[in-house]
């Protein structure tokens, strides 16, 4: 199943590569979008759209990321849900960002906030950007404390529930206990013969963390997978959505056919379909070989350790246009429809992927004793033990991290607050 790409393609990609990089790298629903952008420079190209029969058109698997398991049959038509980013965005506007400066501030520490609503920028370097000073900077970012969801755009756990408590209309006495718990998690028990403990306990629990927590929830997404790989009796077989492709049409009058600008038109427009038919064939031969890299995965296994170079060797193609290839894409399985990046870890070992370490950490941490939770060096010691591995506790932390897990002393804060 090694594939490579022979010199005709090659040739033909001279003349299509403007346009085959964003249509490679466009998504199933936002593909058409993108072909109609080239229409606007052709009179002779008509997109058909691949949605307009949609409502006959079904996928077979739901991906839940965090169960990862099987789900309903639901309609391939995917409704569109705003990233955390998009969301922010609209917000950004008077009377809270009155200004074009404001507003600039603003985007620039949404592009650094992470994926669990938490600021991470460097203040001296957006400072510098801006040729304003850092307090400047912290005056607009206070201002997140207005915004949805509540707590984000804040530096840590603290300020991101000082945040959220701003949205009640509390008595201030009320008000100062919350906020005194606050400002020490870490010693609650100190408080509890505080007036209004209770009340401001059971207010600080309905707080959100991760601020961005209902944009981890995947649970419920619909997507629309771009690739299918089908297991049977017979073997297993890569099937492209082509269902929900648009169509293009080369529409002219026969009678304009000689005149250059017609033929010059005909040209472009005959390039862009060699590009969409590109686009195919490129994820059809990625479809084979992580069919050949993860042949083990699709049989039950666990994914293993593979790299962008790895397949861009093999498709004679340079990584950053695998990268293209893959993102925003969706593959689906009989294990779920996952993103195809997912199939992308950074090896630990020569048969280790991180992967299958974070799998192992999220299962260790699960069932955990609440009263002691696990600290990083006991899941480290875990780790080694299991595996056989020397790995770092920095690493292990990183790990938590990617995976919305708090620290074991932040974890068991929020175990005793929840009651568990």
């Amino acid at each position: 199943m090694r594939l490579r790409q022979d010199s005709s393609s090659k040739l033909k990609l001279s003349y299509t590569l403007r346009s085959w990089l964003p249509i490679l790298q466009a998504d199933i629903e936002s593909l058409e979008e993108i072909l109609k952008s080239f229409k606007e420079n052709n009179p002779y190209i008509e997109v058909k759209s691949g949605f307009e029969s949609r409502e006959e058109k079904y996928i077979n698997y739901l991906y839940d990321n965090k169960k990862s398991g099987l789900g309903n049959a639901i309609e391939l038509f995917n409704i569109y849900e705003k990233t955390l980013e998009e969301f922010l965005y609209e917000q950004i506007v008077p009377p809270l960002f009155p200004t074009p400066k404001s507003q600039n501030i603003a985007y620039k520490i949404i592009e650094n906030i992470n994926h669990e609503g938490y600021y991470e920028g460097d203040d001296k370097k957006i400072a510098a950007e801006f040729g304003i000073c850092i307090k400047e900077i912290e005056k607009v970012r206070k201002r997140f404390a207005h915004l949805e969801p509540g707590g984000i755009g804040a530096k840590d756990i603290n300020e991101s529930f000082l945040f959220q408590l701003e949205d009640f209309e509390l008595e201030n006495e009320l008000y100062e206990t919350i906020k005194e718990l606050i400002l020490n998690l870490d010693n609650l028990n100190a408080f509890k013969r505080v007036k209004y403990f209770q009340e401001a306990l059971n207010i600080i629990k309905k707080f959100k963390n991760p601020p961005a927590v209902d944009f981890l929830q995947e649970s419920g997404r619909e997507i629309i997978a771009d690739i299918f790989i089908e297991i049977s009796k017979e073997g297993i077989e890569v099937k492209l959505n082509e269902d929900y492709y648009p169509e293009i049409v080369i529409d002219v009058d026969e009678k304009e056919k000689d005149k250059e600008f017609v033929k010059e038109k005909l040209k472009e427009a005959k390039n862009l379909i060699d590009a969409f038919h590109m686009r195919k064939e490129t994820l059809y031969k990625l479809a084979l070989m992580l069919i050949e890299y993860q042949y083990d995965f699709f049989m039950g296994g666990e994914i293993k350790p593979m790299k962008l170079s790895d397949l861009a060797k093999e498709l004679d193609y340079n990584p950053s246009t695998i990268s293209r290839a893959i993102s925003n894409k969706y593959l689906s399985c009989n294990r779920g429809i996952m993103p195809v990046k997912s199939f992308f870890t950074r090896a630990l070992d020569e048969d280790i992927s991180n992967s299958s370490i974070k799998n192992f950490v999220t299962e260790i941490i699960k069932n955990e004793n609440r009263q002691k939770p696990l600290s990083d060096m006991k899941i480290l010691s875990m780790i080694e033990k299991r595996y056989g591995i020397k790995i770092g506790r920095r690493t292990i932390a990183k790990y938590r991290q990617q995976l919305n897990i708090a620290g074991s002393s932040e974890r068991k804060k929020l175990y005793e607050m929840a009651g568990i």
